[in-house]
């Protein structure tokens, strides 16, 4: 039996041990990066690579980095009156 707490990083859905991932990007592909620039969101996922596929296969976006949220920093981010999972509808 697995006991997880609240604000931890993982949690079962469906089954699946998943993980929130927070995913840096700039809006289009075809501009240079720049820091002020750097938006995110939130996204639950079984590993990077599959967050990455579905950021990829969903939006125009420039993925600059992927964090694994956990623990009290998860905590922190959800927090933030703007935290929001982000689901993307197949």
């Amino acid at each position: 039996m697995i006991h997880l707490s609240n604000g931890e990083l993982n949690y079962f859905f469906k089954g699946v041990l998943s993980v929130i991932y927070k995913v840096y990007y700039q809006n289009d592909k075809k501009r240079n990066p720049k820091r002020e620039e750097t938006h995110s969101l939130y996204l639950e996922a079984d590993t990077e690579v599959e967050a990455r596929a579905q950021v990829e296969a969903h939006t125009d976006h420039n993925i600059e980095f992927i964090e694994a949220m956990e623990g009290k920093t998860l905590a922190y981010e959800q927090q933030n009156p703007n935290y929001k999972l982000t689901e993307f509808s197949e």
